[in-house]
C-alpha cells in the first residue's frame, strides 16, 4: 500500500475510512470488526482501507495519525471525521449519516 494508492482512492471514491491499527493494540483489534460491519451495514459506498502503523509509518505520519485505534473519513475527497482511542460507532454513524445520504443521492 502506498500513500499515492490512497489518494487516488480518495479522490475516486464518494467516501474513504482510513483505518489506523497496530498489531500489539487490543483496542484497534476489538474496534475493526465494528466499524467494519456497521460501515458496511450503513455505507456501502464507502471504501474501508486498513493501514497497520507498523508496516506503514509513513502513512500514519502523512495523515498526522498519532494514537491507535484512529478513523480518519473522507467524504467527496474531503476530510470529514476523525476518531481516535475510544470511539462511538453510534455517534460516528449519526454523524455521517446525513452527509453520505446527499453525497450518494
Amino acid at each position: 500500500m502506498k500513500i499515492e494508492d490512497i489518494k487516488k482512492e480518495i479522490k475516486e471514491k464518494p467516501g474513504v475510512l482510513l483505518y489506523f491499527w497496530g498489531e500489539h493494540c487490543n483496542v484497534c483489534h476489538a474496534l475493526k470488526p465494528k466499524l467494519l460491519e456497521a460501515f458496511e451495514k450503513n455505507f456501502p459506498k464507502i471504501e474501508f482501507l486498513t493501514i497497520n502503523i507498523g508496516d506503514h509509518a509513513e502513512i500514519a505520519a502523512h495523515f498526522g495519525v498519532f494514537s491507535i485505534p484512529t478513523a480518519i473519513i473522507f467524504l467527496d475527497g474531503k476530510e470529514f471525521a476523525r476518531v481516535s482511542r475510544n470511539v462511538s460507532v453510534p455517534l460516528l454513524i449519526e454523524r455521517i449519516r446525513r452527509p453520505y445520504e446527499i453525497l450518494t443521492s
